[in-house]
């Protein structure tokens, strides 16, 4: 891994169909953008903005979301997801992250990455399957 400097960002592009909205209220035009997907693509752009200085055999995994959903999203709207590295330490990343519909700030909060190795976590994970 190289050094990830504090204030790299990375951006995620969305338009709300809906398949990424909560269709529980009963009425179509109720349809908005879930928590779920939000913090989803709030994830990406969080791995987008790390991804460019990790060594082929690395990723980032998430741990930590504390987010809150402010505004809904109706189907048709593009949003923007942003992530900004606000901390690093070894192989832990913060981020502040973002969601802005065409209108306004959606939803806000950080966002916390742990980058690894594949090939260990591989094995890791094969390991506990057949623990």
């Amino acid at each position: 891994m190289n050094a990830i400097p504090v204030g790299t960002s990375g951006r995620h592009p969305l338009l709300v169909t809906p398949e990424v909205t909560i269709d529980f209220l009963g009425d179509d035009e109720a349809r908005v953008l879930s928590t779920p997907h939000m913090i989803a693509y709030m994830e990406w752009a969080a791995r987008n903005a790390i991804k460019p200085f990790l060594d082929e055999n690395e990723d980032s995994v998430g741990t930590t979301v504390n987010i809150r959903h402010l505004a809904a999203t109706p189907v048709g709207m593009s949003v923007q997801f942003t992530a900004k590295v606000i901390q690093v330490e070894g192989w832990r990343v913060v981020f502040q992250v973002e969601a802005r519909d065409e209108k306004e700030l959606i939803g806000e909060g950080t966002h916390e990455r742990f980058v690894v190795n594949i090939p260990r976590f591989v094995s890791r994970l094969a390991a506990k399957r057949s623990a």
